[in-house]
């Protein structure tokens, strides 16, 4: 009786290893990429951050005279406002358009799998298409924006990108008008979630179309529109590639956010340790921001 314990309990123990090494096998590798691509760099980041440094020459430490420098640089501040203001209209005209597209898109019409296709499509569309495509439509002399503007009875049509008052609001309807098929999508899967009993129940009780939707579809949509905004939110302050290409952070630095800020002095000026002081501040605002995020939503559910 008691060689036949021990023996089942060596097979448990060898069921367990191979199991073990098993599920290894699938995780070793992602996490071999993901410390070499991912973990090694950011800690690097953090230690050349306190470093001047060029790739043609040794680190020398220099401790926090990069963050000293940031405070008197106006061109780190500029970016920075044009940064949260990005975010602060990209991250709410986003959710709603997005959100409004999904449920306008989620009901049951002849066509539906085509217009869903079209609201994505712009989202993997090559950027540097998309950029030049619009600058031409914004075009203060004769693209069709400004000559339907003139037509309606505007007299003086915005710059749009020329201008440094209007073209943070014309790369703020482009980059909006791309990422609200993808987050379409995601709002799509949360509202295939919502049973469709508590839709008709609403129905049958006589609410409105607007009372099923704060009553039934956003409380459903809960978990899905705490992930969009997170990811949201994190994408609008990392905005990089649509504005080197529609902008490329102009007029002057009307349109230049930390990110290509953090490009022109790392590639372009060669002082990476500078860079990578910028590049912390960066991480400090997206880390701040999404903590805040998670903190109110857990108050929420609570």
């Amino acid at each position: 009786m008691t060689a036949t314990v021990a023996e089942t309990r060596r097979r448990r123990g060898r069921v367990v290893a191979r199991n073990t090494a098993l599920g290894w096998s699938f995780l070793l590798p992602n996490f071999a990429g993901f410390t070499v691509l991912t973990l090694v760099p950011v800690g690097l980041l953090f230690y050349y951050a306190f470093t001047e440094w060029n790739v043609f020459g040794g680190a020398t430490w220099t401790g926090l005279d990069n963050f000293r420098q940031l405070v008197g640089d106006s061109s780190f501040w500029t970016a920075l406002w044009n940064t949260v203001y990005y975010a602060a209209f990209h991250i709410p005209l986003t959710l709603v358009l997005s959100l409004g597209l999904a449920i306008l898109l989620n009901r049951k019409l002849r066509g539906v799998a085509f217009f869903r296709t079209v609201a994505f499509f712009p989202y993997i569309t090559s950027i540097v298409a998309i950029a030049q495509i619009w600058n031409m439509l914004l075009s203060p002399g004769f693209g069709p924006v400004n000559e339907v503007l003139r037509w309606i009875g505007v007299d003086h049509p915005p710059g749009w990108t020329t201008s440094a008052d209007w073209s943070m609001p014309a790369v703020i309807m482009v980059s909006t008008w791309r990422d609200m098929g993808y987050y379409m999508l995601l709002f799509l899967a949360g509202l295939q979630t919502i049973p469709r009993q508590l839709h008709e129940a609403a129905m049958v009780d006589g609410a409105s179309a607007w009372q099923r939707l704060r009553a039934v579809t956003l409380p459903g949509l809960r978990p899905t529109m705490f992930f969009v905004t997170v990811l949201l939110t994190i994408n609008s302050f990392k905005v990089f590639d649509i504005i080197l290409v529609m902008t490329d952070g102009g007029p002057g630095q009307s349109t230049l956010v930390l990110s290509q800020y953090i490009f022109q002095k790392g590639f372009e000026e060669n002082q990476f340790g500078y860079a990578s002081a910028v590049s912390i501040v960066l991480f400090a605002l997206c880390f701040v921001v999404t903590v805040v995020q998670f903190l109110v939503n857990k108050r929420s559910e609570r």
